[in-house]
């Protein structure tokens, strides 16, 4: 395959409700699309930075600037030669040092527009078991349990079959009382810290066995894999990692140290797609449930985790939400719960494209790189 040149679209993303975690509030999403041109066809990428480095050490500018002065430049061999698709760019970004987000969202983009070429689907590609797969919803920080309990109850009666609730210090047992006592054992839930605890806090944390949790998601920092292991040799609920997991051999380090029972697999933080069904063959082999993480993203992004949920691994319900959880409208065809259910698409490639009126709306800028 041979690329004409990339595009990058920054667009502007006014999300439905403000939502809060450990790390921060975000009340928009400041989105940049990379759009990979051949000529056979075009495919298109998401990029999941934040505007500025708070969930990680990426942001938006750094990920349009590694990608125009690096990325997409070390490809001009392969691209010369014919030779280049989604696997033989991976030893090409592996020259460049972290920056997994930027990375990913280009080879997304190559990856589409070979797929969409050989008409194949994402989730065929994959190596996906199922045309939908089980939706859950995530709940940011609130400022009152009252207002908590109203957003719950606002997604159980949409049909989201899993709920997963952000806590941080002064913000953990309470909230989580509140909701097992309002809604019952019966609803899936789990929480997520961000990173937002110490192993200080390890008695403070076994509070929550008493709430019957699926997991706690990463409440420890993302380098302090031997505090995760202590922490769950001393909790009842499943240590699941999620921002330590940055490759398949951090997935198998962690599981080899005793640090997590559960993965949630996130392709930006690990690179891209192949890396993450990596990281999903690693656990499978090891016995390791994975879900699938959500970082808000447009309809571009979250085709392509719908395609990745849909590996025989994920067991879990992941935060596969439909896009008016997050967007009044998408810049692709909306995603839509069903029976607690997102389909995954099944046309070429990621099976959804932007829609070309809803996004001259949003774009608030374009590069157009030459290859």
């Amino acid at each position: 395959m041979r690329l004409t040149g990339v595009e990058l679209r920054r667009i502007a993303m006014p999300l439905v409700a403000p939502f809060r975690t450990s790390f921060g509030t975000e009340v928009a999403r400041d989105v940049l699309l990379v759009r990979a041109v051949t000529p056979d066809a075009e495919g298109w990428g998401e990029c999941v930075t934040m505007d500025a480095p708070l969930y990680s050490a990426e942001y938006v500018d750094g990920a349009a600037d590694v990608i125009s002065r690096f990325l997409l430049p070390g490809l001009a061999g392969l691209n010369a030669a014919g030779t280049l698709d989604a696997h033989t760019v991976e030893p090409i970004f592996a020259e460049v040092k972290g920056h997994p987000m930027a990375k990913a969202a280009l080879q997304t983009a190559i990856l589409d527009a070979q797929l969409r070429a050989a008409g194949m689907s994402f989730g065929g590609y994959l190596g996906a078991v199922r045309d939908r797969v089980p939706s859950g919803v995530s709940v940011g920080i609130m400022d009152s349990i009252p207002q908590l309990i109203e957003a719950v109850e606002k997604y159980l009666d949409q049909g989201y079959v899993r709920i997963k609730l952000k806590i941080e210090p002064g913000w953990d047992i309470a909230p989580v009382r509140a909701v097992r006592e309002r809604f019952g054992d019966e609803v899936l839930l789990q929480v997520d810290a961000n990173t937002a605890y110490t192993l200080a806090h390890a008695r403070h944390l076994a509070r929550l066995d008493a709430f019957d949790l699926l997991l706690i998601e990463q409440p420890l920092a993302e380098d302090d894999l031997r505090g995760h292991a202590a922490l769950a040799r001393s909790i009842a609920t499943p240590v699941c990692l999620d921002e330590s997991i940055t490759s398949a051999r951090a997935a198998a380090d962690a599981i080899a140290l005793g640090a997590t029972s559960v993965v949630n697999v996130k392709p930006g933080r690990v690179g891209g797609y192949l890396e993450a069904r990596r990281v999903h063959d690693v656990c499978v082999a090891n016995g390791v449930p994975v879900w699938c993480g959500g970082m808000l993203e447009t309809g571009v992004g979250r085709a392509a985790n719908l395609a990745l949920a849909a590996l025989p691994g994920f067991v879990l319900p992941g935060d596969t939400s439909a896009s008016d959880r997050y967007f009044a409208q998408d810049v692709t065809r909306p995603f839509v719960l069903e029976d607690g259910h997102v389909a995954v698409p099944d046309g070429p490639g990621l099976g959804v494209t932007p829609l070309p009126g809803v996004l001259d709306e949003v774009t608030t800028a374009t590069t157009w790189l030459p290859l």
